[in-house]
């Protein structure tokens, strides 16, 4: 199935749709015709998905207003609407590409007529510079790289102005779907070179606040904690023509005025929003809920390795059986998703993400207690992100209370959502955390590399195992059918569920609720991809 199509719409007063972007409150008169009005909980904190720091909301900038040599198809997902189809990948940029025979070389063709904002052509110099920054500044855009085999500079190469090269070390399964992710987004060079200094050589600081892409939509302004405004780009050749000219992102903290909004109908879009009001918005025939299931995605709690009690084996599983699993999903995700607890029954041996094999059992948590060197108990505590607050808080008092009952006592520490990506992922300095990392390539190996490596981002537990280490490294990049992929992935659940650096509660679901529009796709980032949405048909 091929991305939706645009559909006609209706035109606004021009006049009107450029006062928008400086309105406090948006009527419901606004949001209609050439104009979106979305509102969402999450905050922007950057324009440069590349920047040391950038949460992730902000990823919505790379999808909506940077091109990709290539992204991926669209499908009618479970749930409603439409999802990304990973079996499937399409032209963006690139016009067409080859892959040699050996597998090492993949060669792109360029679409003549792409250009960025300011009118220059795209170039195969433009994609360089740009991958070469991606493998360059560190962090998680160049790990992200690296999953591909996309590693150093001198892989890539400009042929000449429309064509361009990656030489890999070896042949990766992953290596054209992670072009297709928001990491690798193409950048004016020009632009960016004449930005950069000496100390900031890939221009960190202009692009943190000024893109500078050839993607479907400008940034207008940023009003930082408050709003972002987009503006259509006329000439993109990326895909086809986003129905709306402008859209207008509202930050609204409180899920009650963001559910107030949709209601009202004073927004098209409630994104993200709370389990709770994903069910009870289901009985509301004038607006559409649309719940996605996350691929490759769980709702963990994360024992830090760095904390001594942690580095006993018998804690951790006595917290895995302590855990009230089915208060937990009934009461902060409604029953919306899939229990991660239990036998895992039903599923293919191969299936990622599955059930843990551990369930609530308050004796066998005791008596893991009674094993441990912390028979006693310990103080310990747990962190939870204000920005996820509608699902971390209900889960962490649960386990606060359960946790009691085995002589662990916890405090729940709240840190802003702004401030959480730093403290758990990047400083890995939270004793006991809850989580939800969802791998982007939807494979158990991709997961396995991001959560369960060492030093990786979303490795929160400081898990260092080297066996894990090997086996992620052995089969990251093999295919699928080859004979050492299926051994080596059974061994890595099976080291993930006995050493329990991450302990699964369930896989989410994310709710999208709609009035007035339609085309919605979900997308693995779990970020908003506002070019496919429509004004729903007169």
């Amino acid at each position: 199935m091929t991305r939706p199509t645009r559909r006609d719409f209706l035109k606004t007063a021009a006049g009107a749709a450029a006062a928008l972007p400086f309105l406090k409150v948006l009527p419901a008169a606004a949001a209609s015709g050439d104009v979106l009005v979305v509102v969402s909980g999450q905050t922007i904190n950057s324009l440069d998905l590349h920047r040391t720091g950038t949460n992730r909301p902000s990823y919505q900038v790379s999808v909506n207003c940077y091109d990709r040599l290539v992204s991926f198809g669209a499908k009618e997902a479970p749930g409603g609407g439409f999802s990304y189809d990973y079996s499937e990948i399409v032209p963006e940029l690139a016009e067409s590409w080859s892959v040699s025979d050996d597998g090492l070389v993949i060669t792109f063709k360029l679409k003549p007529g792409a250009t960025f904002w300011d009118g220059k052509k795209v170039t195969a110099e433009d994609v360089k510079w740009s991958f070469d920054r991606a493998v360059s500044v560190g962090g998680f855009p160049t790990v992200q790289m690296k999953a591909g085999g996309l590693i150093r500079p001198d892989q890539f190469a400009a042929v000449d102005e429309e064509t361009f090269t990656v030489t890999l070390d070896k042949p990766s399964k992953l290596s054209i779907p992670d072009l297709a992710v928001p990491v690798p987004f193409i950048i004016n060079s020009a632009v960016a070179k004449a930005n950069a200094t000496a100390e900031d050589p890939w221009a960190m600081e202009y692009l943190h606040k000024t893109p500078a892409g050839s993607g479907a939509y400008k940034v207008l302004r940023w009003d930082q904690g408050q709003q972002l405004v987009y503006e259509r780009n006329d000439s993109w050749v990326g895909g086809p023509l986003p129905a709306y000219k402008r859209v207008v992102v509202r930050e609204a903290p409180s899920p009650a005025t963001r559910r107030a909004l949709i209601e009202r109908g004073d927004v098209q879009m409630s994104f993200n929003i709370p389990n709770k009001d994903a069910a009870e918005l289901d009985a509301n025939p004038k607006v559409d809920v649309y719940s996605t299931p996350i691929e490759n995605c769980i709702h963990c709690l994360c024992p830090n390795f760095s904390f001594e009690p942690f580095q006993d084996a018998n804690v951790r599983k006595a917290l895995a059986y302590a855990i009230p699993y089915e208060a937990i999903f009934q009461t902060a995700a409604y029953g919306r998703g899939a229990p991660m607890w239990g036998p895992a029954e039903g599923y293919d041996e191969l299936a990622w993400p599955r059930p843990s094999g551990y369930a609530e059992d308050l004796e066998k948590a005791k008596e893991f207690m009674a094993m441990s060197g912390y028979k006693d108990g310990f103080e310990v505590p747990l962190s939870i992100s204000l920005g996820l607050a509608d699902w971390m808080e209900p889960t962490a008092l649960l386990c606060q209370e359960a946790f009691a009952k085995i002589g662990i006592k916890t405090t729940i520490e709240k840190i802003p959502g702004a401030n959480w990506r730093t403290a758990a992922l990047v400083e890995k300095r939270l004793p006991l955390h809850l989580e939800n990392f969802g791998g982007w390539l939807n494979t158990p190996d991709y997961y396995f590399f991001w959560a369960y490596k060492k030093g990786h981002l979303f490795n929160s537990s400081n898990y260092s195992v080297p066996e894990m280490e090997q086996l992620v490294d052995d089969t990251l990049h093999i295919p699928m059918d080859d004979p050492a992929y299926a051994p080596n992935i059974k061994r890595m659940f099976q080291m993930a569920f006995e050493d329990l650096p991450r302990i699964p509660l369930w896989q989410p679901a994310l709710n999208v609720a709609m009035t007035g529009a339609e085309g919605y796709e979900f997308w693995f980032h779990r970020q908003l991809d506002v070019r496919p949405i429509r004004p729903v048909s007169a």
